[in-house]
């Protein structure tokens, strides 16, 4: 075993990802480091001409059990956690022969990329956490964009300081939090428990954003470690930062536009709510008429559509006021003419993903639910009046359906040839959401679909979406007044449909 002697210093370096290792090592051992190692990473340095000391003949101990033990020792452990001021931690490494180590260098196995029992690591955490608990001496570094701040430290004092032994040993904690609550929430999915007892998330800050809700607050997007999102992908193209706002309605704005099918769709998103939505042949089509929904609240909105931005597109935006818009794609021509439009950011940007579960804060508390997925299945829904709706009224339904789940409480949507006409947010009660979404369709919903995210309590809403014009409403139904609504719509020779299914949206 190696003796401890003066200004020996020792380099423990094992990770899975290698990136920049070699370099990493080489520079180390230009400083005189001596590099300990194990498995693959002992490999890959030894094959790169880089003095390497396996770990095995460091601890007298080879890997067994197919390498899930090699690091775990009392020579590795010691040689971590000695409080080199402790006498008689000094006399057990003297007694045992073992060297104190400086440096860890560990990150460890992606377990999200590939969830099993052998991406369990055992002995790397366990070397990063005894080094980050030691980082009163012991420097560790679990990501490679810390390496040349490391090294040129070294370069420069021969030491690191005490701030960057404890920063990294917060970055260490973190690393290791983030890989337990991936391996705890996997285990928790393995029973099939939607809303589990116990939900470990480590949240990364993924953006400092201009401000938060209001110029006064300060708002950051993060990312839940192990998961994925749009957002990981999502590239802005021009603009200012993102606030808080533009980052919440513009992900309502490109899951809503998402939600509406294949065929081209355009959405435009004022305050976390809809002002626009429509389907059309053309995206561009789809966009004017989005526009046309309600173009004085669309003044300052947030833009997406599922399809790239085109030319013409691009220039039917031009004489609106827009915060944002998202994309899958924007065409050179498209880009260069809204380039003359400085302040609108533009986000290019791959599907949204599916989400397992929605988290809201309560201060010190938080409510958790599974997502709200909207059922487009007529062979689930009932048509509960004497007329059925027309092939062109089942199809403006069933948008009119999926707009409305995506619409603050109590809300009415009111849509006709697949695109919304008027649209009722947010309101304490329906009849005032009718109303509203009536007064926005100025006429235009008449031969068209009416949905209620909930049922009407009283046949007061029914005879509000007559007199809109509409000729089919679609809504859950489910209240004790439910007959007294039906025959309402039968007078008014309206077609109605209950779902059966509630979409509150809080």
């Amino acid at each position: 075993m190696n003796q401890m002697t003066d200004n020996h210093r020792q380099a423990l370096i094992s990770v899975y990802d290698k990136t920049g290792v070699v370099e990493l090592a080489r520079r180390l051992v230009a400083l005189k480091w001596e590099i300990i190692s194990s498995g693959g990473t002992s490999d890959a340095l030894a094959n790169a001409s880089v003095p390497v000391t396996p770990v095995e003949q460091i601890t007298g101990a080879p890997e067994i059990l197919n390498g899930r033990v090699k690091t775990i020792h009392p020579t590795i452990h010691g040689g971590l956690l000695a409080d080199l001021s402790n006498p008689s931690h000094i006399k057990d490494l003297h007694d045992r022969g073992i060297v104190p180590i400086d440096l860890v260098v560990c990150n460890l196995y992606p377990f999200s990329s590939e969830p099993s029992v052998e991406l369990i690591d055992i002995g790397g955490p366990a070397m990063v956490r005894a080094a980050a608990k030691n980082h009163q001496r012991v420097g560790v570094v679990t990501q490679s964009a810390d390496y040349d701040t490391v090294l040129e430290e070294l370069e420069r004092n021969d030491v690191l300081s005490d701030a960057t032994r404890k920063r990294l040993a917060q970055i260490a904690y973190t690393h290791t939090s983030t890989y337990d609550a991936e391996i705890a929430n996997w285990l928790a999915d393995a029973k099939d428990e939607q809303l589990p007892p116990t939900v470990t998330l480590t949240l990364k800050r993924q953006d400092v954003l201009r401000y938060g809700e209001n110029p006064h607050q300060q708002g950051a997007l993060y990312r839940i470690a192990g998961g994925s999102s749009w957002w990981d992908e999502a590239r802005q193209l021009q603009g200012k930062a993102m606030s808080y706002l533009n980052v919440l309605d513009a992900d309502a704005a490109w899951r809503l536009a998402h939600s509406l099918g294949s065929n081209p769709a355009a959405v435009i998103i004022k305050h976390a709510n809809p002002c626009g939505a429509a389907i059309a042949d053309y995206a561009t089509t789809a966009y004017q008429r989005a526009h046309e929904c309600d173009p004085m609240s669309a003044f300052g909105g947030i833009v997406a559509v599922n399809r790239p931005v085109t030319t013409d597109m691009a220039e039917a935006m031009t004489d609106t006021f827009i915060e944002v818009l998202v994309a899958p794609e924007l065409k050179q021509d498209a880009l260069a003419l809204l380039a003359k439009k400085t302040n609108l950011r533009i986000l290019h940007a791959p599907a949204p993903e599916a989400t397992k579960w929605e988290l809201r804060t309560l201060g010190d508390a938080a409510l958790m639910k599974t997502p709200d997925t909207v059922t487009l299945d007529r062979s689930t829904w009932q048509v509960v009046t004497k007329k059925t709706p027309t092939d062109e009224q089942w199809v403006d339904l069933e948008m009119a359906w999926s707009v409305a789940a995506h619409v603050s409480s109590n809300c009415i949507v009111l849509v006709k040839d697949l695109q919304a006409v008027g649209i009722g947010a947010g309101q304490q009660n329906r009849r005032d959401a009718g109303m509203l979404a009536a007064q926005k369709a100025a006429g235009r919903a008449t031969g068209g679909a009416c949905a209620s995210d909930a049922f009407f309590p009283f046949r007061d809403g029914l005879d509000a979406a007559a007199k809109a014009g509409c000729a089919a409403v679609i809504q859950p139904g489910g209240s004790i007044r439910d007959q007294e609504v039906i025959d309402a719509a039968n007078e008014h020779n309206i077609a109605m449909v209950f779902t059966g299914e509630r979409h509150f949206h809080h």
